[in-house]
């Protein structure tokens, strides 16, 4: 008996979580991209999985670009269906698998934000904005050591190793890394940990100021208002952070593979995009200070 698309989701989003240690947010993603799916698919009389056709994943398609999606939300849609096809297909649930050819569309990838560095100094460095310990190491730490927010939150104390200088990172897919922690960083820290000591070497090493684990939505709080301050690129995110910290790297020379294992990229292409953003940054700074420019 053919099982239900729903039940195929269930199945799937299960793997993910229990078997190959995808985080909280992304099956949240694949959740929601898959249940929208499934309610297109309710709309026109499918039910089971192998009701599914080529055919009918490209109305799909037209569809999720009638409703005027950008490209990027299309591609990420599209990938959740092609991994749910491949799952039910490796686990014979379908004989065929019609998601096989479908095609994804073309989307010229956006360089991502970066704030330069003196502007960061500014803000790090001379602390002239804030006199909080708590957002000076948030702002710090996601700088400093390139992390994802999720990465930050997620620290404990034990993660750090004082005499090396380094922190030990869990990163996508339960991935670990170990990130250089710079002496500016180090010395910030400590001074954050004699005002808020830890109990033990399992607590979170970064703490609201209830002594809880910090949480995403805080954390982008915190980096928007003092980003705000000293620039004004329309993305203020903490990711921006992470990414000026990578396109600074290559800005000073570093390796791209070393840049690679501390952002912990799976695929050095992920990596790439900052070679491009230093390569922008290049050619704006030249038509701006040179006289054949």
């Amino acid at each position: 008996m053919a099982l239900t698309i729903s039940q195929v989701i269930d199945q799937f989003l299960s793997q993910l979580s229990n078997i190959r240690r995808y985080s909280d947010n992304t099956i949240k993603a694949y959740r929601i991209d898959l249940s929208e799916f499934n309610s297109f698919c309710s709309e026109n009389s499918k039910v089971n999985i192998d009701e599914i056709t080529e055919k009918f994943l490209k109305k799909y398609l037209v569809n999720l670009t009638e409703l005027e999606l950008d490209k990027t939300s299309i591609s990420r849609k599209l990938s959740a269906i092609r991994s749910l096809f491949k799952f039910a297909f490796r686990n014979e649930l379908v004989e065929t698998n019609p998601a096989s050819a479908l095609p994804n569309p073309k989307t010229i990838r956006k360089l991502p934000s970066v704030v330069d560095v003196a502007s960061l100094e500014e803000l790090i460095e001379d602390n002239k904005y804030s006199s909080d310990i708590l957002e000076k190491i948030i702002i710090e730490l996601l700088y400093g050591c390139a992390l994802r927010v999720g990465e930050l939150c997620n620290l404990r104390y034990k993660d750090i190793d004082f005499e090396r200088s380094t922190i030990r990172i869990l990163g996508k897919g339960n991935k670990m890394r170990i990130v250089p922690l710079g002496s500016k960083s180090l010395e910030l820290l400590n001074f954050y940990l004699d005002e808020f000591p830890v109990s033990n070497h399992n607590d979170f090493l970064i703490r609201t100021r209830k002594n809880q684990q910090l949480y995403p939505r805080m954390v982008y709080r915190i980096v928007n208002r003092n980003l705000s301050k000293v620039t004004d690129v329309k993305n203020k995110s903490p990711h921006t952070l992470r990414h000026s910290a990578a396109t600074h790297m290559l800005d000073n020379g570093a390796d791209l593979r070393v840049v690679k294992e501390i952002l912990g990229h799976e695929n050095l292409s992920t990596t790439q995009i900052y070679t491009h953003v230093s390569i922008e940054r290049l050619k704006a700074t030249y038509k701006k200070s040179h006289p054949k420019s």
